[in-house]
């Protein structure tokens, strides 16, 4: 009875070891260890204040490179061959600011005729003028040599801004003017151009321009000469019938002076 009675207290399992059984077992699995180890090992995240959005725009305030000033495109109006202000823009290395133009459904405004440089000796000029603030697609020239019916140059591309005229005569007086023009027509040309030379009002900063071709100094060196010449053979030919009057009817002074000494 004794030991019955021993062996059923050692061999007798209450709930309490049960538990542990159970416990011990769980805590073997890999995967419960994990859950464990995130639950109470890993903080958790906290929502973020209006403070904390407001800091991390001031940082990115702080970080952000200052923009780069805009500066004017190296674009000149009155250049020869000059880049359009578009390309300029886009083979630099910043962007840059080119002049404002009117709307290209409208026709140019009329450019600025600058200098007319004459040669003379050769007859011919060159024209050189500005592009007005208005998109270009090609330049032409007029030329009034004193008839009603002005010469339309050859057209010039809108890079252009000096063109050359030939044949001139010399001591000519003439009126050029520049035309602009692009798809929606042309600039207009002042009305004081096609009525001639004579009483036309050109504008000083406008389109047109009047110009006197001087005589050739060639010309002028020649007549010089010729002028010169006739000079010498008058004065030679005067001498020379001053001196055969002369041994023909006598010195006038030599006659009174035989007759008041035979007296």
């Amino acid at each position: 009875m004794g030991q019955r009675g021993g062996g059923g207290q050692a061999g007798a399992r209450t709930p309490w070891t049960g538990f542990a059984q159970i416990a011990v077992s769980m805590l073997g699995s890999p995967c419960l260890l994990w859950l464990l180890a995130v639950t109470f090992l890993v903080p958790r995240a906290q929502p973020l204040a209006p403070q904390d959005f407001e800091e991390e725009e001031e940082d990115e305030t702080e970080t952000a490179w200052p923009p780069l000033p805009a500066v004017p495109c190296d674009y000149d109006h009155c250049r020869h061959l000059q880049v359009p202000c578009k390309e300029l823009q886009r083979a630099g290395p910043a962007a840059c600011l080119c002049p404002g133009l009117s709307s290209p459904a409208q026709p140019p405004d009329p450019p600025r005729m600058g200098e007319v440089s004459i040669v003379a000796e050769e007859g011919r000029a060159v024209v050189h003028w500005c592009a007005p603030f208005s998109p270009v697609l090609h330049y032409w020239l007029l030329l009034w040599d004193g008839s009603e019916a002005a010469q339309k140059g050859p057209s010039l591309n809108a890079t252009v801004r000096r063109a050359e005229l030939k044949g001139l005569k010399p001591g000519g007086v003439y009126v050029v003017c520049v035309v602009a023009a692009n798809e929606a027509g042309a600039s207009r040309v002042p009305e004081a151009g096609r009525e001639g030379l004579e009483g036309a009002d050109i504008p000083a900063f406008g389109p047109c321009s009047r110009f006197a071709v001087p005589p050739n100094p060639r010309t002028l060196v020649h007549a010089a000469v010729g002028v010169g010449t006739a000079l010498a053979l008058l004065s030679c030919a005067a001498l020379v019938w001053h001196f055969c009057l002369r041994d023909r009817w006598g010195c006038p002074r030599r006659a009174v002076a035989r007759a008041a000494g035979a007296l």
